[in-house]
């Protein structure tokens, strides 16, 4: 899983870093500091942080899907 932040989004709510601590904290009173690249145990609180995100600035992205090997056609 791939994490995205738009930082110039972000207005500090710290929802993230409230329910996806592993992923996401908050240094100072504003400045998100994040792991692009979360261990996928912590999907679901990742997941629940980016719904979470009052301003919308986390996305995403599952690699998995997007880097599953295209099937060959039968011959």
């Amino acid at each position: 899983m791939r994490v995205v932040v738009d930082l110039s989004r972000c207005e500090g709510y710290a929802q993230c870093a409230f329910l996806a601590p592993e992923a996401f904290r908050m240094r100072g009173d504003e400045a998100l500091v994040y792991d692009p690249n979360p261990d996928d145990v912590w999907r679901d609180q990742v997941l629940r942080a980016a719904a979470a995100c009052p301003v919308q600035a986390i996305l995403v992205d599952q690699l998995e899907a997007s880097h599953a090997p295209a099937e060959a056609p039968p011959s």
